[in-house]
């Protein structure tokens, strides 16, 4: 998205930055809690299923304490 007047992007940043502002607080509260649930594990993040199905791996084995 190429942008063509810089006056366009500042209006469309102050009406978005007005209308969040403008929100009740209980509901800018909500919307993050729900964003911050639909978040995956950061092991799935950053690693993906691999990383997620070796921390498993070493969850099962017994510990060998010699």
């Amino acid at each position: 998205m190429a942008v063509e007047k810089p006056e366009d992007y500042i209006k469309f940043m102050t009406g978005k930055m007005i209308e969040i502002i403008e929100r009740p607080q209980a509901e800018r509260k909500e919307n993050r809690k729900k964003a911050k649930a639909a978040k995956e594990p950061w092991l799935t993040r950053w690693f993906g299923m691999g990383g997620l199905g070796i921390m498993q791996l070493m969850r099962s084995r017994p510990r060998g304490d010699s």
